[in-house]
């Protein structure tokens, strides 16, 4: 896996994809180190893994801000939740032992599996009108620059502190937060899928970017070993996070969402059996 055009293909595929559902690529990184890096600590894998996800999710936010899917209103507000929890979070896997790491990676990434199978999406765009609903505090109208409008309503304060505990389990397991964000958008907040997958990713590039930094005071990326594996999958994900973002709206969501969560389970499968048998 350590030779640079390898570590390019699967930057690419981790861009490409993780920018198609807006979950970041942190989700691939993490098993794909923990199935062929064994001896890497959780510290140095959600260290390498976070760094990827800042790469991809910034390159994929210039793209999605391009096609105009971003709620830059909701985005910041709840990238600005996310703050705190990431600092902590980093932090926090330093005491984590590796096989408690891998079984709890291993069962988070089933169970929301299962959760996107089961849960009802629905992608609001206009015409469809929206059920009134008690507690949603802000009403927004998105016009995109395919001319496609989305209207959705949803509960602030829910996004918050669905915000607060992303922030803190996305750098403290290295999966970005897309694969906990996303499906909270969209089934808890009522947001279009297109736009919870661009949001998603906005708010990833603000919060992984914080970890990453803390990161860098930590010293986690000085092995030139680690500093090679962050360089090479960051550039092929730089890369692969246009193609997602171009590739996002010529899929239905519902696709989206489906693929996601076979990604998920399958990867859970690996991770949490691999180390139990």
């Amino acid at each position: 896996m350590d030779h640079l055009l390898i570590l390019l293909l699967i930057g690419f595929g981790v861009g490409t994809l993780g920018t198609l559902i807006g979950a970041g690529g942190g989700f691939i990184v993490v098993p794909i180190l923990i199935i062929t890096h064994p001896e890497l600590s959780p510290d140095i894998i959600t260290a390498i893994s976070m760094a990827i996800v800042a790469a991809n999710a910034i390159s994929g936010s210039f793209a999605y801000a391009r096609s105009g899917r971003i709620d830059f209103k909701a985005g910041i507000i709840f990238a600005l939740f996310t703050i705190p929890g990431s600092v902590l979070g980093v932090y926090t896997t330093a005491y984590i032992p590796k096989l408690a790491f891998h079984i709890v990676f291993g069962i988070l990434l089933i169970v929301l599996a299962i959760f996107l199978f089961v849960s009802k999406r629905r992608i609001v765009v206009a015409g469809h009108k929206m059920p009134e609903v008690k507690n949603r505090i802000r009403r927004h109208v998105l016009t995109d620059k395919g001319g496609t409008t989305y209207t959705y309503t949803y509960n602030q304060y829910y996004g918050i502190m669905i915000s607060i505990l992303v922030g803190y389990l996305s750098p403290l397991l290295g999966i970005g937060g897309g694969i906990i964000h996303v499906p909270a958008l969209v089934n808890w907040l009522n947001f279009p899928v297109y736009v919870a997958t661009a949001t998603s990713h906005f708010i990833l590039a603000v919060m992984a970017t914080v970890s990453v930094i803390t990161h860098i005071i930590e010293g986690n990326y000085k092995d030139p070993y680690v500093l090679r594996m962050v360089l090479g999958i960051g550039a092929g994900a730089v890369a692969g996070a246009q193609l997602g973002a171009y590739l996002s709206h010529k899929i239905k969501g519902n696709i989206i969402i489906r693929a996601l969560a076979l990604c998920l389970a399958l990867v859970g499968v690996r991770i949490l059996f691999g180390d139990l048998l």
